[in-house]
């Protein structure tokens, strides 16, 4: 009796054990994690997905989750969160892997089982795959036939655009799902659902938050419901209690609590991309405005500032060009200064250039090179015509320069004659703008022509 009661125990402390360890683990976790929703109704934004009708919610409702699914999004906008939650709504099993843990291996386990699973109990697997887009192009075709067949339900996550970083293969028996980050008034009543939560959050704790220390954690955290969440545990847990017991949280707490926004940037994915893309948009819309803030979104991401300077260069030829022709002296002095003093201080040189760009008049007229470079090209008659041939060398022999008309013989120092190919004569590349300096030139360029015309008739 007493050997079996000793292998009773010896087979319960375990149980025991664990049961305790988890429950201590949940109870010591994170803020953050411990407030992960388990539930679409606890999911705070994502309305678009998730709201009352659409279509990801009547699907999970209903149960009939039938196409792979990939969510795309920011970090801290509750992707796994909704991969986990539609998984547990559901009569099917589930498993969770973790693509910068698991291997083809792992695949193959999870394939297994639910081959056996389908075969015995007709029940399907959902496979849940947090940051999909570190799995490797093998270990994704790995997952392809699997996927094909039905035999799992793929709901992958990814912080990376999928259109790059998932097989194509994959991509197309998935439905895609773009997540946007969370507004200030929906990070607020997240942190205060927080504070209110007995059984999660800090609902058994005396505490007083300031409206605009909430409002402060909220807008910095940049729509990262994660980061709002660990902002709020610290500030809590780093603030003592006054002598009535009460956490009372200021908004210089709050501010110590999130004092630097790690913003989100990729150098070589989207967000380099997209806001070097805002960036540009805005000095060719003149808001200056605009095109202050996403260059100081560069410069505190960490954006290679030589890159923004180069982009500034091409900027002052390719959009405001001989509309202002000192746009360009200026963008190329700042990149110069860029050199010569660095960073931080030439901040205020690509600021400069910045502005100079974004309030120029504009004319984008130089783009006739796309044409030039297109009729050169297509194969037209490329040959230099007599009169403009060099006649440094066979003038006597062959006639090269024959005809040629020295412009500042005449007067203004201008004569019509045809500089084109003959079989291009009439031809226009250049189609000058009326803004700013350009407008004069493109005056001259008019009666220059309007004189090329009847000389050509003749």
């Amino acid at each position: 009796m007493m050997a079996g009661e000793s292998r009773e125990g010896a087979t319960l402390r375990p149980d025991l054990f664990d049961q305790a360890m988890q429950a201590r683990m949940e109870r010591d976790a994170p803020l953050a994690a411990r407030m992960r929703p388990r539930t679409l109704d606890e999911i705070v934004g994502q309305q678009h997905m998730i709201g009352p009708g659409k279509l990801l919610r009547r699907a999970v409702e209903t149960d009939r989750l039938l196409s792979s699914t990939i969510f795309w999004g920011p970090p801290g906008t509750g992707k796994t969160t909704l991969a986990m939650a539609i998984a547990r709504s559901s009569r099917s099993h589930f498993e969770i892997l973790s693509a910068v843990l698991a291997g083809v291996a792992d695949i193959r386990r999870v394939v297994g089982e639910s081959k056996e699973r389908l075969k015995l109990h007709a029940q399907r697997t959902i496979l849940v795959v947090d940051e999909i887009h570190r799995f490797s192009k093998v270990q994704q075709d790995a997952l392809l036939p699997h996927v094909e067949n039905g035999t799992v339900i793929l709901i992958g996550a990814t912080t990376e655009n999928p259109y790059f970083e998932v097989v194509g293969p994959l991509l197309s028996r998935s439905r895609i799902f773009q997540l946007r980050p969370l507004d200030d008034d929906e990070l607020v009543g997240l942190l205060r659902r927080a504070l209110a939560d007995r059984e999660r959050g800090y609902g058994n704790r005396s505490i007083d938050i300031a409206s605009d220390a909430l409002e402060h954690l909220a807008h910095v955290a940049g729509g990262d419901a994660r980061t709002a969440l660990n902002a709020l545990e610290l500030a809590v847990e780093s603030t003592a209690p006054d002598h009535t017991g009460v956490v009372r949280i200021t908004f210089e707490a709050a501010q110590e609590s999130i004092q630097r926004r790690a913003i989100r940037y990729d150098k070589q994915g989207d967000e380099h991309y997209d806001t070097i893309s805002a960036f540009i948009k805005s000095i060719r819309g003149s808001d200056p405005d605009a095109a202050l803030y996403w260059l100081a979104k560069m410069l505190y991401a960490g954006e290679d500032p030589e890159f923004i300077a180069r982009r500034l260069v091409i900027h002052a030829s390719e959009d405001i060009g001989l509309a202002d022709p000192m746009a360009l002296v200026v963008a190329v002095s700042a990149a110069q200064a860029l050199q010569f003093v660095g960073l931080p201080e030439a901040q205020l040189n690509l600021a400069e250039a910045t502005l100079y760009l974004a309030t120029a008049p504009k004319s984008n007229s130089v783009l006739g090179i796309a044409q030039a470079l297109k009729a050169v090209e297509s194969g037209g008659k490329t040959q230099v015509p007599q009169h403009l041939q060099d006649p440094s060398r066979d003038a006597k022999g062959l006639g090269h320069g024959k005809g040629y008309r020295y412009p500042h013989d005449f007067p203004d120092h201008h004569i019509a004659q045809s500089y084109l190919p003959d079989d291009m004569a009439g031809q226009r590349f250049y189609e000058p703008s009326d803004q700013g300096f350009e407008k004069a030139i493109a005056e001259r360029v008019k009666q220059w022509r309007a004189a090329i015309a009847p000389s050509r008739q003749g």
